[in-house]
């Protein structure tokens, strides 16, 4: 998929500049461009996002009989372990409706079945956390068919230009022109095929880069979940929150040749059984709910098996279900695991817990705005408040829907008042040479998320955390060195971003004197409920009241 030619105007200028071309990125372009001209980057092909790979659905109310508003908020509180704002649950769930109508006029097309009385209705999965049927999907690749009908949508908008391969370097902001008042005036861009850094001028600029979770060595993510925007909001001055809360899937497919492919939570809402080699199944041990617990659970309890038996994993066994219904639920999950000689109508699929969703972020308030006037954050880089300490399966899509009309409204409601940003100065680049020791870039990547992996993963101690922290400073000092002295790559600014994003979420698990949701500490293994559950936040150095 190639991006349009001169795909700049004459002063690369554009009323709304959105990084990132997932579900959140895409929705928002889309609302704005009846009026208004946005330029939507991505980091690579724009399918390489973590919408496109989502398997299990959206979560949105409609089984008014069985189901409610009041039972999706309830479940999502309870999930968040106390740490969801309450208002901004109530606010998402209650767009779940609406969200999938404005997605099935794009042309999305979502799993039907038929009523009792023949009628044609949106087939609902459950998921682990949820008290009702209230997943809409495709299948088993609802992201796939999500991605697919916004970018087709996006493509053929007049005013909407879509750049692939083009990733951000850093913002641009009035505070580092020297200028006030302080507010995003655009960015620096590096198109990685070409190389060059363009300055791009916007009125307004929204961060939709996704999520963090490369930094773990083992993820369910795609390539390009390398934290950029929460890294590129923190040295614009922004805020961060809750990033000790890394959700790991508990369900990833293990397999020396399998890519960090994800087994759908629906297996388990359909019926699948968690069980050990010798075929028992244990999660009775940790919760009644059992294989429908929320993920926090069902991971630790994984990752607990695995180590006192020291096994290599554990098994998501379906088997007992019918080859017919199999094959109509989870077509992509069967097809992909046949390749592999598993046939999950016949055996058990083995698995292992994986990174797969940062809860944290860029902290913003109900209509998406970060600290910084004129920068939004929208999707998995923002901390809305809506997950708490831990989300619940099937709310991100959702979440991605919602904050791209909250966003919409509010950037109509000021974007006239708005000046056009002056024009920016070129990058410099007279001070740097093409790098001779490419290697370090890789080294350091691989220290980083083993690092990650071995001390900061799904059980934490002080003393993992010390370690974790200390090796950090190392490479964080090795890492700014050579971002001063050669030319930048799509793979140092990733490097670079994971860096800082690590530091974040070690900082915020070091300031969490408990266990709470995603955050298990041997240290201090229950909650702390001598008051009410407090937020992490972290103040960058450069952040001055506006």
């Amino acid at each position: 998929m190639s991006h349009r030619s001169s795909p700049y105007s004459t002063q690369n200028y554009f009323d709304i500049l959105i990084a990132g071309s997932g579900g959140a990125g895409l929705s928002l372009a889309l609302h704005l461009a009846d009026t208004y001209k946005v330029a939507v980057l991505s980091k690579f092909a724009l399918t390489e996002c973590s919408t496109y790979y989502a398997q299990g659905g959206i979560s949105a109310v409609f089984d008014d009989k069985h189901d409610s508003i009041e039972s999706h908020i309830e479940d999502t509180l309870i999930a968040g372990a106390g740490l969801c704002d309450p208002e901004i649950v109530r606010l998402t769930v209650s767009q779940g409706r609406q969200s999938i109508q404005w997605l099935r006029e794009q042309g999305v097309h979502f799993t039907e079945e038929r009523s009792s009385s023949g009628k044609k209705r949106l087939h609902l999965n459950r998921e682990g956390g949820h008290s009702h049927r209230r997943i809409v999907h495709t299948d088993d690749a609802t992201g796939k068919e999500v991605s697919l009908s916004l970018i087709a949508r996006a493509q053929a908008h007049p005013n909407i230009t879509l750049l692939e391969y083009h990733n951000v370097v850093e913002l641009i902001t009035a505070r580092k022109l020297k200028e006030s008042p302080q507010r995003v005036l655009g960015a620096y861009v590096l198109d990685s095929q070409s190389g060059k850094i363009n300055a791009i001028a916007a009125k307004i600029v929204v961060l939709a880069t996704g999520g963090a979770n490369k930094v773990y060595l083992y993820s369910t993510n795609p390539h390009t979940s390398s934290g950029d925007g929460i890294a590129l909001a923190w040295r614009a001055g922004c805020r961060v929150g809750n990033m000790e809360f890394m959700q790991f899937h508990p369900t990833c497919l293990y397999h020396p040749s399998a890519h960090s492919f994800l087994i759908s939570e629906a297996v388990r809402g359909e019926g699948g059984y968690l069980i050990l080699p010798n075929g028992e199944r244990f999660m009775r041990r940790y919760d009644a709910r059992m294989e429908l617990a929320p993920r926090d659970i069902v991971a630790r309890a994984i990752d607990s098996e695995i180590k006192k038996l020291g096994i290599d994993c554990v098994y998501l066994d379906i088997s007992h279900k019918t080859r017919e219904f199999i094959q109509k639920h989870f077509p992509t999950i069967y097809m992909q695991c046949l390749e592999l000689d598993i046939d999950i109508c016949q055996q058990p699929i083995p698995v292992v817990p994986a990174a797969h969703y940062t809860c944290g972020g860029v902290l913003t308030d109900s209509n998406a705005r970060t600290d910084v006037p004129g920068l939004y954050a929208i999707g998995e880089v923002a901390c809305t408040g809506l997950h708490g300490a831990n989300r619940m399966a099937s709310n991100s899509l959702l979440e991605c829907l919602v904050f791209a009309e909250q966003a919409n409204r509010d950037i109509r409601r000021q974007i006239d008042s708005i000046s056009r940003p002056p024009a920016l100065p070129e990058w410099d680049e007279s001070k740097v040479t093409d790098s001779d020791e490419e290697v370090l870039i890789a080294h350091n990547w691989d220290e980083l998320r083993r690092s990650m992996w071995d001390y900061v993963g799904i059980v934490r101690t002080n003393k993992r955390l010390e370690r974790a922290m200390n090796r950090l400073i190392l490479l964080k000092a090795e890492i700014a060195e050579y971002y001063g002295q050669f030319r930048v790559s799509s793979d140092l600014l990733e490097l670079r971003n994971l860096v800082i994003v690590a530091e974040l979420i070690i900082r915020c698990a070091q300031q969490r004197k408990e266990s709470r949701g995603l955050h298990f500490t041997q240290d201090y293994p229950l909650p702390d409920n001598s008051r009410p559950p407090q937020n992490t936040i972290l103040i960058p150095e450069n952040s001055k009241p506006n």
